[in-house]
């Protein structure tokens, strides 16, 4: 024994003394290979997973290390089985490789010969590979590249994709930092993904996720696809590359439900990508065509399955995702990992705000006691009909009133799921509403009126969940939500971390009726944020008067 921050426990999980001196230095040896899974006050939870392990050892990170970090900063013995267990998983990745050979094209190699026997009787990938070629290489189909890793991968044997990239047309793009210089943490970001190949970035919302993408531009200089979940995005991105880049407004394309431009640099929607004529994704296909040097999955959490299956055609095309958080609710994340590449950048979202990047938020759940003749129709109704009723109690919008009253004059967000909520609360606080059917102009103007400060209210249905730029919003009442989405709540979040020009902490308000299940979503919504360091605190509806203005 001796005084480490860490204690490893044979069940994989890794305990973090938040208040010791060397925790820092601690968390900064786990973070490349272990998951953070809860961070209340004093000690934090990380747990090793399958998963965890071979995204650090695709991003570079080998056994020894891993091992090293945790018998370094272990406070007591390191389980001997767990140790083993460590070192035969991360083994598991690059026993088979994916490689060019010169004459057979595309192959699936390995030195060991049990594991490829094993893996060439699967049923699973038998379709995807050619003809044998010997006892330890046989071809593959170049147009299965990604699904045979996304197989390889549920059969526990991940394969080392090293059969490169292909460059793609080239484009000339540099950065313009006139008045403004690439913060290092996204230079590192930048740099990080380009050494790797393809991957992901991480980082939290108002850290500038966009300007990571023109980084990852300028080392490309080729043509570049980039994805976005809605036309507003694509939009704000193509501002963005305006201003940052020399890429200039004949070089930028818009293909979207209304424009359909395809141009060196074009940016598409998901939405638009994902249309179906005839039973045929006929916008995948056309932007299939065109011979791109890169390609960028803005929010790539979110990604739709056929955007999956389109990527894992395109594997000799480099990919770069970008997201506040991996966690999706599917369970996909291995998805991400064999078909966009490992995560290569994480910054926990406390590290940017204390650099100054990002707002401090105080978050604040008030609990509403529904009144009786509600209390009842919840109880009688069908499973599937409680959470619409707790999460749309007309005491929800008396709360949120008075919520916005106490911040008065303060640039303020009120989301939420359900329409006809969202209806009536506009309409009783006689603010703008922005939902799915306010058309794509009126939506611009809105948000546009909102940053220039010429209104301080918006009410905002989900569409305002993602990649939407309100840097000065410094207040958000959400009032009902995806049931327990913690990707969501993340979002609803970052609409509010962009950092303030007087440097004021952000408010995020979750209304939440007790005694439901709108309580227990709203606990499971609440983790990923807990994750990152973001306790909230619990108020009652009735003491709203009282509420202190600093957490």
């Amino acid at each position: 024994m001796h005084d480490g921050p860490l204690i490893v426990q044979s069940d994989k999980t890794l305990l973090l003394e938040v208040d010791h001196p060397r925790a820092a230095e601690a968390r900064k040896a786990i973070a490349p290979f272990a998951e953070l899974e809860r961070s209340p006050e004093h000690v934090h939870t990380y747990r090793l997973t399958n998963l965890g392990l071979w995204n650090a050892r695709a991003a570079g990170h080998d056994a020894e290390q891993v091992v090293d970090a945790l018998l370094t900063y272990s406070r007591y013995a390191v389980p001997h089985s767990l140790l083993v267990d460590v070192a035969e998983l991360m083994a598991r990745f690059g026993r088979l490789r994916l490689e060019k050979h010169p004459v057979q094209g595309l192959i699936l190699s390995s030195n060991d010969r049990a594991v490829f026997e094993e893996v060439l009787r699967s049923k699973r990938i038998a379709g995807m590979l050619g003809d044998r070629i010997d006892n330890h290489t046989v071809a593959v189909h170049p147009s299965e590249r990604g699904a045979l890793k996304q197989a390889l991968l549920k059969l526990g044997w991940p394969a080392e994709d090293l059969a490169g990239y292909v460059d793609g047309e080239a484009h000339a793009i540099a950065l313009r930092e006139d008045d403004w210089h690439l913060r290092d943490y996204q230079r590192h970001a930048a740099d990080a993904f380009w050494e790797g190949g393809s991957g992901v970035v991480v980082l939290p919302c108002g850290a500038g996720k966009t300007i990571v993408g023109a980084a990852a531009m300028a080392h490309s200089q080729a043509t570049t696809l980039i994805l976005v979940t809605n036309t507003v995005s694509a939009r704000q991105w193509r501002a963005e590359l305006l201003r940052r880049t020399s890429l200039t407004e004949d070089e930028i394309g818009e293909y979207s439900g209304q424009v359909k431009q395809v141009r060196p640099v074009t940016i598409a929607t998901y939405q638009v990508m994902t249309t179906r004529r005839g039973g045929a994704y006929a916008h995948l296909d056309l932007l299939d065509a065109r011979d791109w040097g890169l390609i960028i999955y803005d929010e790539v959490h979110l990604l739709p399955a056929p955007i999956f299956r389109m990527t894992a055609d395109m594997q000799a095309r480099r990919r770069l995702g970008l997201t506040a958080t991996l966690v999706r609710e599917d369970g996909r994340e291995g998805d991400v990992f064999s078909l966009i590449g490992p995560k290569r950048f994480d910054a926990p979202w406390k590290d940017i705000e204390a650099q100054g990047w990002i707002a401090p938020a105080d978050c604040v759940e008030v609990r509403i006691t529904l009144p009786e003749g509600e209390r009842m129709a919840y109880a009688t109704a069908e499973p599937d009909l409680r959470y619409r009723l707790a999460a749309c109690s007309p005491a929800k919008t008396t709360v949120a009133e008075q919520l916005v009253a106490k911040h008065a004059g303060e640039p303020t967000l009120v989301i939420g799921q359900y329409l006809d909520q969202l209806d009536e609360i506009a309409a009783d606080l006689d603010a703008p509403l922005i939902k799915g059917e306010t058309s794509v102009k009126e939506r611009e103007r809105l948000f546009e009126a909102f940053r220039q400060g010429e209104i301080n209210l918006l009410v905002v249905s989900k569409v305002a969940n993602f990649s939407i730029d309100l840097p000065e919003a410094a207040v958000a009442i959400q009032v009902s939500g995806s049931f327990g989405s913690r990707q969501e709540e993340a979002q609803r979040l970052g609409r509010l971390l962009r950092p303030k020009s007087d440097g004021r902490t952000a408010r995020f308000y979750a209304l939440v009726a007790r005694d439901t299940v709108d309580a227990e979503f709203a606990q499971n919504r609440q983790r990923f944020l807990a994750e990152q360091g973001y306790a909230y605190r619990i108020i009652d509806a009735d003491d709203l008067a009282t509420l202190d203005e600093q957490p």
